[in-house]
């Protein structure tokens, strides 16, 4: 599954500003609203529901906020880079800059889960989270995660 393919035209967000894991969520609801058009409040009602069961955070500075929406046609992501970490509950309890969020439909449960499994896979490698962190445009970061997939597809 290449990542690239599933950040929404206009997905990557790179700007500071939150200071709490709220705040951090609204900032994605914001994107994903604006990049999937749909209603802000319903994408961060979505993504706080989830957020209830567990925290989506991973560890290593990262998070994986995810929902399912009505209006959604197939799995979409958006990016966020904060330039401040923020306290998120993550498993290993470090604070999260990086956060790649998963939208799919309501009824779409093989391809959500293969989206979380790829999105977990490659943030998984330290090299690729420095990169993240290191990036300086939208362009940049599109082009790690389609560079991410492309020995994936090789194999």
């Amino acid at each position: 599954m290449d990542i690239g393919d599933l950040l929404a035209e206009g997905g990557v967000v790179l700007r500071s500003g939150a200071s709490s894991k709220r705040q951090a969520l609204h900032v994605v609801a914001e994107a994903a609203a604006q990049a999937l058009g749909l209603p802000e409040n319903r994408v961060m009602e979505a993504l706080l529901e989830r957020e209830a069961l567990g925290s989506t955070g991973l560890g290593s500075g990262v998070a994986v906020p995810h929902a399912r929406l009505e209006g959604v046609e197939r799995v979409m992501a958006v990016f966020v880079r904060l330039d401040t970490p923020v306290a998120y509950g993550a498993m290993d309890d470090r604070p999260v800059d990086l956060m790649l969020a998963l939208f799919a439909p309501p009824r779409d449960g093989a391809e959500h889960l293969r989206a979380l499994a790829a999105v977990s896979r490659a943030l998984r490698s330290a090299e690729m989270r420095e990169q993240l962190r290191q990036a300086r445009t939208v362009d940049a970061i599109r082009a790690l995660f389609v560079k991410d997939q492309a020995p994936a597809t090789a194999a």
